[in-house]
């Protein structure tokens, strides 16, 4: 299963990636600008551009939240406590959807849920 969806154009909006997640940015069509990001105010200014920000819970995750942009989250199923438990919305940011990691801690079926959802948006389909 592919779990980003076609016809949609994705940015990283990491400055800095795990030498092996390089390789993999690499060959893919996601757009990374890495070094040309050089503080947060860049980081902010990227999040700006972007129609949706998907993040897990990362300092990405709550500038986004912090500037209203419609931000998912993708959660572990243990989430550190500002996530709450059992709600897809967040009350610290309003902007935010939580997608959260059933009881198994299987990444595979909530990442089926977000491409789903990414696909239904790219549609008109999804709010």
């Amino acid at each position: 299963m592919a779990y980003l969806p076609a016809n949609i154009e994705y940015v990283s909006l990491q400055p800095q990636v795990r030498e092996s997640d390089q390789d993999v940015l690499e060959v893919s069509e996601i757009r990374h600008f890495g070094q040309q990001i050089s503080d947060f105010a860049d980081t902010a200014a990227l999040c700006e551009l972007v129609d949706l920000v998907l993040s897990i819970d990362t300092s990405v995750a709550h500038l986004a939240g912090a500037m209203g942009k419609p931000t998912w989250v993708l959660l572990p199923h243990a989430p550190d406590w500002r996530w709450l438990l059992e709600r897809t919305d967040s009350p610290w940011y309003p902007s935010l959807k939580l997608y959260r990691q059933n009881a198994q801690r299987r990444w595979e079926p909530l990442l089926e849920y977000v491409a789903d959802d990414l696909q239904a948006l790219a549609k008109g389909k999804l709010t």
